[in-house]
Order: structure tokens, then sequence, then C-alpha cells
């Protein structure tokens, strides 16, 4: 594992400094707040992670120094770390064997925050749940959070949460599991992230949020109508719309890169990626929009295909196959003069 520099002493002590000054006022008077809930225990606060010219968030993923840990071995898993009883990170579970793996370390609940549909039925054929709630690289918003935390109060004990790899948003929504329920300091969880999973630097807002947002009582969690829901699939054709801007965004970037991931953007997958536009497309194909106007249904079925063959090429990739970058290359442009067209028709007049 790369050796993580110690902050150095006169840093470390005003950071300390200023979080105590900053955070103090506010400290006291929740604490001292007339009909606080009795099920919010008053617990030290945050770091001011963005304190000017000290330390950044990412920074402060190194405050608290851990002992090397190399990641549990199984096969169709990878980078996968127990932080607790209750809590596993780790990649994506490819194959029935990772499934049963999960199982005999005894996982009762997969929560995947992967914007690619989880192999629900995989799990439930050994006695797993599983929840899906897709995040972002930018952060957490306030939502999540209150997910999250509502999953881990009131799912079944352990959880794995993945991403795909297991580097950057698993471990960021694991964390939050370790602050609801094993009551570990924010400190300790992004130094996890940072010094255990590996989670990029280039991500500072899933730091961040983690050091700075509030964490949902027990009563908020327990007020929030939440279903847990296998798939979550963007609500009609806006909302699938909205979403593959995204994807076509991060297929861009890896078609200009030979489909391999760049520094910038180490958790891009470009099979999986292609996986989750496909998905978007059959959404969109399933929308009400799209069985009320005929010619829009003609050209999102002609995207879909276009979508599959993309994906199918991007697995000719993955098993060595020469020409496959190339075709991919082309098949992409393809798609996208396809969703271009299909604009120009229906979304821009």
């Amino acid at each position: 594992m790369a050796d993580h520099p110690r902050p150095r002493s006169t840093d470390l002590r005003v950071v300390l400094l200023l979080r105590a000054l900053y955070w103090l006022p506010l400290w006291i008077a929740a604490c001292g707040a007339p009909g606080g809930e009795a099920d919010a225990p008053c617990a030290p606060p945050a770091v001011e992670a963005q304190a000017p010219g000290i330390l950044n968030a990412y920074a402060c993923a190194a405050l608290v120094r851990l002992p090397e840990r190399s990641p549990l071995v199984a096969p169709g898993l990878v980078n996968v770390f127990r932080l607790s009883e209750n809590v596993i990170s780790g990649s994506e579970p490819t194959g029935p064997g990772a499934f049963e793996q999960l199982a005999r370390w005894g996982v009762r609940t997969v929560i995947s925050v992967d914007g690619k549909t989880p192999d629900a039925r995989a799990a439930r054929a050994v006695g797993i749940e599983t929840v899906h709630l897709p995040i972002r690289y930018s952060g957490l918003s306030d939502d999540q959070v209150l997910s999250l935390a509502k999953t881990f109060r009131e799912a079944r004990p352990p959880f794995y949460v993945h991403c795909f790899h297991g580097r950057h948003r698993g471990p960021a929504a694991a964390a939050v599991g370790r602050l609801v329920l094993d009551g570990a300091s924010r400190e300790q969880v992004v130094a996890e992230m940072r010094q255990w999973c590996g989670t990029s630097e280039k991500y500072e807002g899933l730091y961040r949020d983690l050091l700075r947002s509030p964490i949902p009582t027990a009563s908020q969690t327990a007020a929030f109508a939440y279903d847990f829901p296998e798939a979550c699939r963007p609500e009609g054709l806006r909302g699938a719309m909205s979403e593959m801007a995204r994807v076509f965004d991060a297929l861009e970037l890896l078609a200009a890169s030979g489909w391999e991931a760049d520094r910038e953007h180490p958790d891009l997958d470009a099979r999986s990626e292609a996986r989750h536009l496909v998905e978007l497309f059959e959404a969109c194909e399933r929308s009400q929009a799209a069985v009320d106007r005929q010619g829009l249904a003609v050209r999102l079925s002609v995207s879909l295909e276009g979508a599959r063959d993309l994906e199918a090429l991007l697995v000719e990739l993955e098993n060595g196959q020469a020409a496959a970058p190339e075709a991919a290359g082309e098949a992409f442009e393809a798609l996208a003069r396809d969703c271009a067209s299909c604009h120009r028709a229906h979304r821009n007049r």
C-alpha cells in the first residue's frame, strides 16, 4: 500500500484548533437546546475540512493513521474490506460464486450505489436482499445520506456495499454505515476510504460530505418513507434522458482514450457504462411518451439496438479482440448521430 505522508504537526494543531473554534458554538447550542431528540446523542463535531491554506477533505483523511491492511480475496470480488462486523465494502459481485462467498461471510443485504441495475436475482438465490441507491462521484446529497442511513438502520445486517470497482462511491456509502451502525468518527471513516479502499483524491466531494453532512437521527430515518428498491430506474423519458447525458459524457471520454479509464476518471468502466446506457434506452422505450408518439418509439428502438451493439463490442474488447476498439468507436459515433437526429426531430423543435 502506498505510504500516506503524515501531516506536519503545526498543520495538525492548527486544524484541530480551527475545528474546535468553528464548531464549538454550534455544538454547545445543539447539546443544550431544549426539546432535543433523545435519540440524537451529542457527538463531537466533524472536521472543518475546508480551512483555507491548511488541509482539504482528502488531506484530512490522513489525520488518523491506520495499520496497513490487504483486501480480502474471493472469486468475482475485488477491493473487498471488512470495515466492521456489519459493514463490508467492495466491488460489484460478478457471477454466482461471488454471491455464494458473500453468503458465507454472513451478508444479508447488498447495497449497490452503482448506476447499473444490480443482479438482485442472483442475490436472492442465496438468501441475500438487494437495495439499489445510485450515487454520483461528486458527493452525497442529503436525501442520499438519509436513504442510506435508513437502509443501514432498518434492513438486515451484515451489509455488503458496492459500486463498480469498489474504490470510490461504494466506500463512501459504506462510511455512512460505519457512522450510523458503529459510531465511528468521521475522521476514522474517511481514513478507511483513503488508506484502505483507495478512494481517489479526484473525488474530494465524497470526502467533504462525509466530514460535514448532518447524519440523520433514528427518529428522522424512522419517519422517512423509503421502500428499499431492488432497482432504481429513472422515471419516464425525461428522467432517463437526464441520466443518459452523464453516461454519454463518460463514454465520450472513454472513447477518446481507447476505451481505457484515464487518471482523471479512474472509476469509469466502458462496459459498465454501456450496460447502463442500454438500461436507460430500455426505460425510454417503455415510457408513456414513446408509447404516445410512434415516430419517437421507432427512433428509440433503433438507438437501443445501437447501444446493445456497442455493449457487445466492448465485451469483445475485454476478451482481447483486436478489431474491437475501432469497431466500438464507430458504433459509438453512429449512436451519437442517431441521438442527434432524434433530438432535432423531437426535442429541439
